[in-house]
This record gives C-alpha cells, structure tokens and sequence, in this order.
C-alpha cells in the first residue's frame, strides 16, 4: 500500500513521513507543497491514500479532495477542528488534528488499511440481498450474511459504498447510504450526516456537533440535527 503526503508547510511535511514510515509500512511515493503539484502526479500515478492538510495556498485540501480518484482514499490533517464535519462530508477516512498524535495517527492508518483491504475487486461484488422487518442479507466472500437491525451499530457512506458496522464485524457493499437508509427501520436508525445513519440505541451521549458511544464518535450535520434531536426524544 502506498500514499502521498500534502502540506505546505515543510515541518509539517517531514513530521508526517517520520510517523507513517514508524506506524506503518506504506510506501511514500511523494511529498507535495501544494494540491497543484500533487495532480499532476496523480495523473500519471496510482495513490492508495493521501494524507491532506486543509488550509492551502491557491487549492484548498477540501477543494482538492473533490478532484481525487475514486479509489484513492483521503485523511486530511489540519489545525482547525471547524473543519471536521466538513471532510466526512467529503468521505474522508479520517480528520487528524495538528500538532498529530502519534496514537491517534496510528489508529487512522489501521482503519485507512482495513477500508483499502475491503475496496478489493472482489469485495466490491457484495450486494445487497434484501430485508424483511427484523433483519436484512448482505451478499459477502461468496456467503448470505443475515444481519438483524438491533446487531447494526451504524452504517457508513464511503464514496460509492457503505460499510455496515455490526457488534461483531464490518461488511461493504455497493450502495449509497440514503438508499440503505430506506431499507432499515426508521425509528431505530437516524441520518445524522451525509456520511452517517446511526442506530440510535447504541448513542450514549452527545453534544451539538458528535454523537458518542462504545468505540466510535460520529460527527453530526447540521441539517440533519433538529431531525435527530426530534426522533431522538421519541424514542
């Protein structure tokens, strides 16, 4: 697996190589000043992942992102938090907060891994089987997964895929997350983002801009927040 680095400051440049070549085994095929610089080499080169500061000269990181190969995956770094709705908005794998935290690095490189594995050619031939009022099928590796609702912890859009996350496992399938989102119960899962439906029995706390419980924080838009806190009282 390899990967790309843009930023433009050059601290922050070497910063970066020195953490991903100790957390993981990518290989770095480039370093890049500016989102101008890094077209032109996406043009002629196959980039699994791209680390991608936000506020740039000319091209912004968010401008940029909108401009990548579908298959490249995006982790912007940044030093402004405001902009963290923003890159999910933009299927961003992850959103790391300047000066980076070598833990919290390490963790958006596994998940990074763990999505570029499930985006195979053969993964991508998951399909989705059908559902009945208490459970739905998801086609994966050749076998007919029956999920039950209340296993589904929450589903989550990534370009033209959503990988439904479940209490055990994490299945991907070709579909986009408003078209699932009509297949499940809708006083259970909520939209709570453009990339985001969540169960809403597995949220133990939030506050106006994250939704939080065992294991996962979910940025909440804001279009989609009066909804949630309406069927979330309800419930």
């Amino acid at each position: 697996m390899n990967c790309i680095i843009i930023d433009d400051e050059p601290l922050a440049r070497q910063e970066m190589q020195s953490l991903i070549e100790e957390l993981s085994p990518f290989e770095i095929l480039g370093k890049f000043s500016n989102a101008i610089k890094a077209v032109e080499f996406l043009r002629d080169n196959e980039v699994d992942i791209i680390f991608l500061d936000i506020e740039m000269p000319v091209v912004t990181g968010l401008e940029f992102a909108r401009l990548i190969p579908e298959k490249t995956l995006v982790i912007f770094t940044t030093a402004y938090p405001q902009y963290a709705l923003k890159s999910y908005e933009l299927d961003a794998i992850d959103y790391l907060l300047k000066p980076i935290d070598k833990e919290r690095l390490e963790k958006a490189i596994n998940k990074a891994s763990l999505y570029k594995n499930m985006l195979t050619e053969n993964t991508v031939k998951n399909t989705f089987e059908g559902n009945n009022s208490n459970f739905l099928f998801i086609k994966s590796d050749r076998r007919h997964h029956k999920l039950n609702y209340n296993d589904i912890v929450f589903v989550e859009g990534l370009k033209d895929y959503v990988i439904i996350h479940t209490k055990t496992q994490k299945l991907i399938t070709a579909m986009n997350l408003k078209t699932i989102h009509q297949k499940l119960v809708s006083d259970i899962f909520l939209r709570v983002s453009k990339s985001y439906v969540v169960n809403i029995d597995y949220i133990e706390s939030f506050d106006n801009h994250t939704l939080y419980g065992n294991n996962f924080e979910i940025p909440l838009g804001e279009v989609y927040k009066k909804e949630f806190f309406n069927q979330y009282y309800k419930s």
